[in-house]
């Protein structure tokens, strides 16, 4: 790829620069960090929209939760329960049995990481989302170790895997009114080819937006799963590593019939977006009352000097997307497509319960509630530049749930 990309003044080259030799590096020592690599989610709400029978092709595609007996009775009492420094010197139990297998997501945690979640949970508001978000509380949602449980290909494809994407590019997106809904599930070019033909063909730039911010990552997801393929598994030990045949079909000009590129530039878009999103919020975390705790003081402070630090790098960017020229137009008409926006987009998150691998369900909710984060921050500017200094804002505020979605999305 190479040139500009349409409704901003930025060149893929310079991302690319800026990306590789400032970004990319921090945010991925950011991402180990064990504020960020643990992400509480529940993988079992059912489906909304449809009965739920897509299941992953592979038999252990599943979560292999810690037994009853091996969690500790603070983690059971819930938010109640108050922090105990002495956990920070306790041994750590015995880890749960790992699942290792292809597609099972690996939800094993420390006690003394389960302790510091607790308290974590202090710093957790709601708000008006622009997602759908999972209850904390329910006896559902548990912690998942991010590094543990790799986006990559699990074998969870065909007519269940189609539907979850029909539905959000049909249902949910913005299009001119002469796109139809693809009919075969089982012809994944066929109905690729229909969902990015109409790509921004007489939509206003906000729709244009949503469509590529949706395309974006649709490509994102793609891109993973061609890049940490199943290539072989010998004696039961499977091998995963970059896979060019699936790449080529997926993204080459030729193969795709010239829409390849135009669906990675919707991944930079989507980038700008995110990065964007990160400048803007910059103000909110710069505050010393916010502090990304987990209990260990030396690694917070390090953590949240290393966040600043990856702020100070996205405002040295010349070519931010300029969230400015979206909803200017009259107040009412401006207000009512924002709100058509959000529901849109909220509605979309809730898909992400209906896909059949954990894993993928996983890495679905996580980046949809990432760029839905994202979207908040972009349309909360005169709230995060109002927020008190020494005080919790009442205006704007980040679930951990929130941040740990934002930066790990845009460090996919």
């Amino acid at each position: 790829l190479t040139g500009v990309l349409d409704d901003c003044l930025c060149d893929i080259e310079s991302i690319d620069d800026f990306n590789t030799f400032k970004i990319f590096p921090k945010i991925q020592k950011l991402q180990e960090r064990d504020y960020f690599r643990y992400y509480k989610v529940n993988l079992k709400r059912p489906c909304p929209f449809w009965a739920d029978d897509g299941h992953c092709s592979i038999k252990d595609c599943h979560v292999e939760p810690c037994p009853e007996s091996k969690i500790p009775v603070g983690i059971k009492a819930g938010s109640s329960n108050k922090y105990s420094k002495a956990a920070n010197h306790s041994k750590e139990l015995e880890d749960c049995e790992q699942a290792n297998k292809l597609g099972a997501v690996n939800s094993t945690l420390s006690n003394q990481s389960k302790e510091a979640f607790i308290d974590w949970a202090r710093y957790d508001d709601s708000q008006d989302h622009f997602c759908e978000l999972d209850d904390e509380r329910s006896p559902d949602a548990q912690y998942v170790d991010l590094l543990l449980n790799p986006e990559r290909y699990t074998g969870y494809k065909g007519p269940s895997a189609w539907r979850v994407w029909n539905s959000i590019y049909e249902e949910n997106c913005f299009k001119p009114r002469s796109v139809y809904r693809p009919l075969n599930p089982l012809a994944p070019s066929r109905v690729w080819d229909l969902l990015f033909s109409f790509s921004s063909t007489g939509l206003c730039l906000e729709k244009r937006v949503f469509y590529k911010l949706i395309s974006g990552l649709h490509a994102s997801i793609n891109l993973h799963l061609c890049a940490n393929y199943l290539l072989e598994e010998t004696w039961g030990k499977p091998s995963w590593g970059p896979n060019v045949k699936e790449f080529t079909r997926r993204f080459d000009p030729i193969e795709t019939k010239g829409e390849g590129p135009r669906r990675l530039k919707n991944l930079y878009f989507l980038y700008l977006i995110e990065l964007r999103a990160l400048s803007k919020v910059a103000p909110y975390f710069e505050r010393s009352v916010v502090d990304l705790y987990t209990g260990n003081g030396h690694e917070d402070a390090e953590s949240k000097a290393l966040l600043i630090e990856i702020f100070r790098d996205t405002k040295s960017f010349h070519m931010h997307f300029d969230e400015k020229s979206m909803f200017a137009g009259d107040k009412k008409g401006a207000k009512s497509l924002k709100e058509e926006f959000r529901l849109h987009f909220k509605n979309i998150s809730r898909i992400m319960d209906c896909v059949g691998c954990d894993k993928c369900r996983l890495w679905g909710k996580l980046q949809t509630q990432g760029l839905g984060t994202a979207l908040k921050i972009l349309f909360s500017e005169k709230e995060i530049q109002n927020l008190p200094e020494n005080s919790p804002s009442k205006g704007f505020q980040l679930t951990r749930q929130e941040i740990v979605a934002l930066v790990n999305a845009f460090g996919r």
